[in-house]
């Protein structure tokens, strides 16, 4: 199965962007005829044929279209604040869309060592890994969202803060109700300062521990989209 992603699909057929016509053409050496796959990142899956082989516009006709549903019944926000090293936070990016999350959130706080970073892409890292996984549904990566913002903005669901600080009895399998939205907040290296787990406390978010081992930002919130997802599967 070739998958390929179209921000928009709309009517009978699709043409392929620059990008994705030159995976398929020049790199896959799809032509005429041949059967490829196409999302739009939002739970539609269109099996399609190409039509014309055009390394910069490949024409494809759908056969058949089909509405993949989303793989929990609620949505995992993951709020961290990106790692020094981009390669390291690009590791978590590819890997949480592989297992499985809805929005990713790069959250500024006190201690964090990255500021800024190139959102396209990041962006195209996530779409790439869609693509590998055989997903249907891409993951939203918003810009920088400061930590008094995000904590202090309405959100319907289980909110939680992970820190190194919290007893490891009080960890997030334990306390998060499955089924329920949710949304876990991912500290820098060094963790949050005290007053930013106060001010999140103060704001509704339940203080949790990620188990008895120091994580590195990224390992936390692969560990923390492992464990939601294993909750919504298992249980």
């Amino acid at each position: 199965m070739q998958l390929f992603y179209n921000k928009f699909i709309e009517g009978r057929n699709i043409t392929l962007s620059r990008d994705e016509s030159n995976h398929c053409v020049r790199v896959m050496r799809l032509s005429t005829d041949d059967i490829i796959y196409i999302t739009n990142g939002k739970g539609t899956l269109c099996k399609s044929r190409i039509t014309k082989p055009d390394k910069n516009a490949c024409e494809t006709e759908i056969i058949e279209a089909i509405d993949v549903p989303p793989e929990r019944d609620c949505s995992l926000h993951i709020a961290i604040s990106p790692t020094k090293s981009i390669e390291r936070f690009e590791w978590f990016l590819e890997k949480a869309t592989e297992i499985g999350t809805d929005r990713i959130i790069p959250l500024l706080c006190k201690n964090s060592e990255r500021r800024t970073f190139n959102e396209e892409r990041l962006k195209r890292v996530i779409i790439a890994a869609m693509k590998q996984s055989l997903k249907s549904w891409l993951p939203e990566i918003t810009p920088f969202v400061s930590f008094e913002n995000l904590v202090k903005k309405k959100f319907i669901g289980n909110k939680f803060i992970a820190t190194a600080n919290e007893p490891h009895g009080n960890n997030l399998g334990s306390l998060y109700q499955k089924g329920s939205d949710i949304i876990i907040l991912i500290g820098p290296e060094g963790d949050f300062q005290k007053d930013e787990v106060k001010l999140a406390q103060n704001n509704g978010f339940i203080p949790v521990s990620l188990g008895k081992s120091r994580l590195r930002t990224e390992t936390a919130g692969l560990v923390a989209c492992c464990d939601v997802n294993l909750i919504n599967l298992l249980h």
